[in-house]
């Protein structure tokens, strides 16, 4: 049965003229070159629109007040929200009259003149480092990497040759390091041998199985090695603690190493060259924060980088620049969706008894910036809006296999072929069904889908007659250790543009009202199995879901944009606008005419005997008619001359961009992976834990977050796991930690084997 669209029982309400909206009870309205700021109906400000220091002690008012947020002040009167901290700022250190300085630069500070520009470029050409040049020129070091920031210098990584391991004693200020802002540590460059380290030709130095630091706390050495371009990771050393905080993730070592992330990341990437951080270092701290929800980079501000590098191996984490730095490293090899698709690869070898249904769906991720980016409908939010566009490809288990970003939100049909041919690569020439939703219905592809050796799953899209209720009957089942019961009524059917006898099995809701028709290919499955596998599509919108709340899967990892196709059809704005006014050209000939031809037919003959009387007497309607019928014939000539697409290049102002893509669909990579890594921490621990089906994950979240005990003892790295809240959940992590021993996994870069167990309750 067709859906009838819903009415819209909350229509939207214009504002009045001139009034901004703060938040629920403040507003800003502007009349007559006054403004006026109410709080809950009670004016807080009054003053001149050209008032700047009003407006700023307003600002500061309703801040301080705790009537509004520094966001909703900045966005409510058109600023930054940098501008609300620093009225506030001023209101504190000097009260009213600090914030009535006058616009332009702040007297008494200089400003760069340009030859402070030229001078700090051809001392950065010579190879100075940027604090020998802040020295020099008495400024601060961040002075002078935003000055060359606006210059267009890029940073670029620092290379060293190749020298034997025994000339580091020439070097003998391996002391001599400093804390960069971003946490890691750097040598000073007046106290080496070589400042001018990018003089030296370029080396490929292989990753090092050695450390020559002795202390896990105090990786100095290594860190030096790594600016001289000696190593390309640092090799992990734990040290031993009691309690140390989410060490529990290291749990998660064994399933992520079976998913082969390390392995695909050296085929794909090789190297990010030469970094105390590396590419296996930067993959697993990437992984491991994911699995203890730090959500995005920004997240580790709120964790001690000393806790975290611990259950890395090394004396403190990479902090948030050094993880941007590594993704934006990691992005310009533009190799993100063939590493996804390694990594499907290796899923699939592993799990191949997973692969026989596949289910498609799109995710769309809302975008509330300026710029100028394709609309797509939010279903979830029932708006079109601004967003890019993902299609996810989970297999029967609901777990992620890969994922294809569209461009410029292009429609499941749009991206069928690509996605199909992606799946064959994969998998061979292994038939499988792929399953989906109302938006890939179409008759004409189905059959495209059929030829290429794929079954196909969905439900019916439009209009369908009603099957009798006679013809259902009751049926149950056991599949995949479920119960299952569905009144169902299956027969076949044959769609236009479809050469294939299709299959359609109806399920009848439980109250008898609504009719669910699904159409497959499949005549080898039972009806009921047909149905089930259908409605298992919803375990693809519960891992979307999932991941939205617990990995932040919409966040916006890249604010960069890059150019898009120019020539990329849209629909022409100006055929709406031209519909609009033909409507209303419609509308205006069909209620005068209707006016018109009521008159003539309540004519009184007697006074009016012929029709030019009449058109006389009716003429203050005739005249209106006519101009009215002269402009619905216009409008309706220009609107079949527009055409009904145009490039987007004409539709825009300025160029035409998109989001920088790479870095959010690595991140979606390495989320896809943490998420298969906890499923397969949850498949392992189900059999010991009776409420499995509705706490599995909560358990394995609480088990990854909590404390543990690290010790090295001889070739083994011991974990034992803190007790958890009760002894049936504690009993149940032990078992998760005897399946564990049994694969006798070594920790990434290491000789150390790992060994879990719990720790007893007291």
């Amino acid at each position: 049965m067709s859906e009838t669209p819903k009415s819209d029982l909350f229509p939207e309400v214009g504002l009045p003229e001139g009034v901004v909206v703060i938040n629920d009870r403040c507003v800003v309205k502007t009349s007559a070159g006054h403004r006026i700021v109410l709080v809950s109906g009670i004016p807080l400000a009054q003053f001149a629109t050209g008032d700047r220091m009003a407006e700023a002690h307003a600002m500061v008012s309703l801040v301080g007040g705790g009537w509004a947020r520094q966001k909703e002040v900045s966005r409510a009167f058109g600023v930054a929200v940098r501008t609300v901290r620093r009225h506030e700022s001023r209101f504190d250190e000097g009260g009213l009259a600090a914030l009535g300085r006058t616009a332009g630069f702040p007297r008494g500070k200089p400003r760069v003149s340009s030859s402070r520009s030229k001078l700090v470029s051809r001392l950065k050409a010579q190879g100075h480092s940027n604090r020998a040049i802040a020295e020099r020129l008495g400024i601060t070091e961040n002075a002078v990497r935003k000055l060359l920031r606006r210059l267009g210098w890029k940073q670029t990584y620092p290379v060293q040759q190749d020298l034997p391991l025994g000339d580091v004693g020439a070097h003998p200020n391996l002391s001599a390091l400093e804390k960069t802002p971003e946490g890691n540590e750097r040598a000073d460059p007046s106290a080496t041998a070589h400042p001018n380290l990018s003089a030296f030709p370029a080396s490929e130095p292989e990753p090092p199985d050695f450390s020559l630091d002795s202390d896990p706390s105090d990786r100095r050495i290594d860190r030096l090695l790594a600016y001289l371009g000696w190593i390309d990771d640092a090799l992990p050393m734990f040290r031993p603690g009691t309690r140390v905080p989410r060490a529990g993730v290291l749990l998660a070592i064994p399933a992520l190493v079976a998913t082969g992330v390390l392995d695909c990341a050296n085929e794909i990437y090789g190297t990010i060259g030469p970094a105390f951080y590396g590419l296996r270092t930067s993959i697993v701290a990437l992984l491991l924060m994911a699995l203890t929800r730090i959500k995005r980079p920004e997240g580790l501000k709120e964790h001690p980088p000393d806790d975290l590098g611990r259950a890395l191996g090394l004396d403190r984490a990479p902090e948030v620049k050094t993880i941007r730095r590594k993704l934006a490293r990691l992005a310009s090899f533009a190799r993100a969706s063939q590493f996804g698709l390694a990594l499907a690869a290796r899923r699939v070898a592993a799990r191949g008894e997973a692969m026989g249904f596949l289910y498609l769906d799109g995710h769309v991720r809302v975008y509330h910036g300026k710029r100028t980016l394709p609309k797509a409908h939010v279903a979830r939010m029932r708006l079109s809006m601004p967003a890019t566009t993902d299609y996810w490809l989970n297999d029967a288990k609901g777990d992620p296999l890969f994922v294809v970003t569209a461009e410029a939100n292009a429609g499941l049909l749009a991206m069928l072929p690509s996605i199909l041919a992606d799946i064959r690569k994969l998998l061979g020439q292994r038939r499988v069904t792929i399953a989906f939703d109302r938006a890939g219905w179409s008759p004409k592809t189905f059959q495209t889908i059929l030829d290429a050796s794929f079954d196909i799953l969905t439900y019916r899209k439009g209009r369908s007659p009603a099957i009798p209720l006679r013809r259902f009957a009751r049926l149950a089942a056991v599949i995949d250790g479920r119960n299952v019961e569905y009144d169902l009524a299956d027969q076949s059917t044959r769609l236009r543009g479809c050469r294939t006898l299709l299959r359609q099995v109806t399920r009848l809701s439980e109250d008898r009202s609504h009719q669910t028709p699904i159409v497959t290919s499949r005549r080898d499955l039972s009806a009921i199995e047909v149905a089930h596998r259908m409605f298992e599509r919803w375990r693809q919108e519960n891992f979307f879901k999932y991941l939205r709340e617990e990995y932040a899967l919409d966040a916006l990892v890249d604010h960069g944009a890059e150019p898009a196709d120019p020539q990329r059809s849209v629909p022409n704005p100006e055929l709406a606008r031209l519909d609009a006014e033909f409507r209303s050209a419609n509308s205006l000939v069909t209620r005068l005419s209707a006016e018109y031809g009521l008159n003539a037919r309540f004519n009184q003959e007697s006074r009016r005997r012929t029709v030019r009387g009449f058109k006389i007497a009716m003429s203050g309607i005739g005249k209106p008619l006519q101009i009215a019928m002269k402009d619905f014939f216009r409008l309706k000539a220009e609107r079949a001359k527009a055409p009904k697409r145009v490039p987007v290049a004409q539709t825009v102002q300025g160029d035409v961009v998109k989001l920088a893509t790479e870095r959010k669909h690595l991140s979606n990579v390495f989320k896809m992976v943490a998420y298969q890594t906890e499923s397969d921490l949850v498949r392992l621990v189900a059999p010991h834990y009776k409420r499995a089906a509705q706490e599995a994950r909560t358990l394995i979240q609480s088990a990854l977050g909590g404390a543990a005990n690290i010790a090295v003892v001889g070739k083994e790295l011991r974990v034992t796991i803190s007790a958890l809240s009760s002894a049936h959940r504690t009993k149940a992590i032990a078992s998760l930690c005897a399946e564990l021993n049994k694969t006798a996994v070594l920790f990434p870069g290491t000789d150390l084997r790992l060994r879990y167990s719990v720790e007893t309750q007291k």
